[in-house]
Order: structure tokens, then sequence, then C-alpha cells
């Protein structure tokens, strides 16, 4: 893979999130040169982007250009047989991702998107994930802000607890709160879902956990989707379901599962559950809210007239919110982990910044970075592959990646908090407590 014409290609960069995640990289400072590409289906959109980039008095690094349609098999496998890494932003990914996913499998690429389509990654993981096993070929959906806070603080929360208490960790809850806008990309892809039935496929709470695993009554019943308000003592305030928690907590689910395959376990039995937090005033209220909201939009989408009458008023694709929206964004996630004995700890993932604007670019673009440079810092290297997750492929390697972008994370027990250096092993900092 040395021998590749590029490090990275970032494919759909002419998207609402495309465009800005070539700005990204193009700004970036970077300690080795980086050769990359843009690609998408249209020379003149590329071309268009490729000057903007050039007339950008912060740009660094300049991109080549990369023409290639999805449905093109002959452009597509090319591509991939060009780069060592191959990011997407070109969703809904079951309309327009299997072709990229096949080829970078078929020219063992390492591939990294920001989708948030569990049945679709559901068919990838059938079709994919034994060839890329044996051949260490990371393909690593979910690398946008679903599910990395969720997925990489899971990871640091359950090793933090393991080397602090010296027992495993067999619950984690995430709550959060949040504040951004849409665009049209994400709001399409929903739709999408809602009109092919992947939202009900995707109702299985262990979707995306290899096959064979045997789950119990009571497994599947602590794992089920919240789907009311009410108080949690465990953050002394109101909750509520998570708008993504569908999405995330099957991902952390596959990470806990093949962790246990690697040898390298969260818990017993380990549980994990994702949560919309509210504080004062009128928690409670706003708690109830969000709940009868959340059904109702839930509602509406499965009826093809509420979808079209949507898709006339909501942001089409290519289109998103405010440059000043976005600036104004931001989330915050916090991770509660418990022992068996009731010992708990924390963490904290949050950004100053839109979630699924701008946070997302980043989370992608560093983790496209990580798979083409970090490849000795990455778990199971040299020899890990499959249709992994961002915690199996990427791991603690992401954390000084994501703290350098703007990222903060901390963990914290017993009233003892640090933020997690990006230049220090976690499992170091947790023994030094």
């Amino acid at each position: 893979m040395t021998t590749r014409n590029f490090d990275l290609v970032l494919y759909g960069a002419t998207g609402f999130v495309g465009r800005r995640a070539a700005a990204y990289l193009a700004r970036r400072r970077m300690r080795r040169k980086l050769r990359w590409a843009i690609a998408g289906r249209d020379a003149g959109k590329l071309a268009a982007l490729h000057e903007e980039l050039a007339t950008d008095a912060e740009s660094k690094a300049l991109p080549e250009i990369v023409v290639a349609e999805c449905r093109d098999v002959a452009a597509v496998e090319a591509m991939a047989a060009s780069t060592r890494v191959l990011i997407t932003t070109a969703g809904p990914f079951a309309l327009y991702g299997d072709a990229i996913v096949d080829a970078c499998v078929h020219q063992r690429a390492h591939y990294a998107d920001i989708t948030g389509e569990t049945a679709w990654a559901r068919r990838v993981i059938d079709r994919h994930h034994a060839r890329a096993a044996r051949e260490g070929t990371r393909i690593v959906p979910f690398c946008g802000f679903d599910s990395v806070p969720s997925d990489l603080g899971t990871l640091l929360l359950v090793r933090h607890i393991e080397a602090s208490f010296g027992v495993p960790c067999v619950e984690v809850k995430a709550y959060f709160r949040m504040m951004g806008g849409f665009n049209g990309g994400t709001l399409a892809t929903n739709a999408l879902r809602f009109e092919t039935g992947e939202v009900q496929a995707g109702s299985n709470p262990f979707l995306l956990n290899p096959p064979g695993g045997k789950h119990s009554a009571a497994e599947l019943l602590a794992n089920q989707d919240p789907r009311s308000a009410r108080y949690d003592a465990a953050v002394d305030t109101w909750v509520a379901p998570f708008v993504m928690g569908s999405i995330n907590t099957r991902v952390v689910r596959r990470s806990a599962a093949l962790n246990a395959a690697y040898r390298t376990p969260y818990g017993p039995h380990f549980r994990y559950q994702e949560y919309t937090k509210f504080g004062p005033p009128l928690a409670a209220a706003k708690a109830m809210a969000l709940t009868v909201a959340m059904r109702g939009v839930e509602h509406a989408m499965e009826l093809g007239s509420a979808r079209a009458l949507l898709g006339k008023v909501l942001p089409k694709p290519g289109e998103g919110p405010s440059e000043a929206t976005m600036a104004s964004g931001w989330f915050k996630t916090d991770l509660v982990g418990r022992t068996a004995d009731g010992r708990t700890a924390r963490a904290r993932i949050e950004y100053g910044g839109d979630p699924g604007n701008r946070a997302t670019l980043r989370i992608l673009c560093e983790a496209g970075l990580a798979l083409a440079f970090d490849g000795p810092k990455l778990p199971g290297a040299p020899k890990r592959g499959g249709v992994l997750t961002p915690a199996t492929a990427l791991g603690e390697a992401l954390v000084p990646r994501l703290h350098a972008a703007g990222f903060e994370i901390s963990v914290s027990h017993q009233g003892l908090a640090a933020r997690v250096p990006g230049s220090i092993n976690l499992s170091v900092l947790s023994r030094s407590r």
C-alpha cells in the first residue's frame, strides 16, 4: 500500500459536509506531507472546489482530483486502488455506499464513513467482514457524531475502570446535551430509512453483533431502547430517549462483542444505554415534551405524504445550516460506568461546534488520518481487519487527534478528574491516579 498514489481520498467532497471536510484537510498542519485527493461524480464541481481551496489563504496542502461515479464500477475500483485510505461523506449510504465499500475491500484500502444507517451496516458486515478480517483491511462505518463520542467514550471509561478499580465494568450509560442544525443529506438519509423499512430492521438492540451470540430475555429487555422520560438518579435529573440512541447503542454493543472475541472484554453481560439529559428549570417537562415530539416525528415519517411534505420545507441535499448556526452549536456527552459492586466512574467528550456539521467532519478526517499514519498505534495492529467500529479499529489512537482538533476528553472517579491528554496513554494515566 505504500506505493499507492494517495494516502487518503475524500469521496463526496462537493456535498455540504464534504466541502467542509476538504477545507479542513487543506488547512490541516501536518508533520508529513499528505498526498490526498478530492473525489466525486461531478468534474465541474470538483474543479470549482479545488479552485476554492487554492485561493484559501489558510490552505497548506492542495489535493488532486479523482472523478468516479459510484455506479461506475471500474472508476470506483481504480479510485480505491489508488489510495491507502478512502473516507466518504456521500450518503444515503444504502443508495451510494455499496460500490465504494466493495472496491475498498477488493483493493485492500482502509475505509471510513459517517453513516448512521445500521441496517445497511449489517449488510456490509455480512458481505465483507470475513474477507476484510483475513486480509487486514479496516472498514470503519459510524466515524462521525454518530457514533464516535458514544463508542470511544465507552472504551475509555471501561479501560479506566479496569485500571483504576481492578474489576470489569458491567454497565455504561451515556447522557447527551447538544445544539446544532440539520443538513439536507442527513434528512434525506433518515427519510430513506423510514421509506425502505430500515428503521424497523434496526430495532434489534444487538443488530450489529457478530452472528451466533445468544442473549437471554433479561439481556434483551435491559438493552431495549428507552421509550419514555424518567428521573435518573445517576445524574440527578430527568432524562428522555436520545434521538440517535438506536444507532449508537448498536455500535457500542458491537464493540463490546468484538472486544470479547479479541479477549479484551468489557465486562460480563455488559449493558449500554443512551439518553438526552435536561437540567433545571422544568427538567421533567422538557424530558416529557421531547419524548412526545420524538414519537410524533416517528409516526409522521412513517407516512409517505408526511415525508413528501417535509421534503419540500426542509433543507435539500447539499444544503445545511448557516456558518453562524454551526459556530454556535455544541455537544457534551457524559458517560457513567458502573462495576458489579456499585463503584462508578465518569467520562466526558465535548466539542464547541455543530455536532453534525462541524464535529462530524473533524472526526471523519482524523479517523482517516489515523488509518493512514497511525498503523502501529491502532488496536490489534498490524493484522486486525474486518467491518469494525471506531473503538475496535481506531481506539485510543484517536484521542490525541481529536484533542488536537478541539475536542475535550476527560475521565474521573471518586471526585478525581483530569483531562485525557493527547500524548498520554489512558491506561497509564488511570494507573497513575
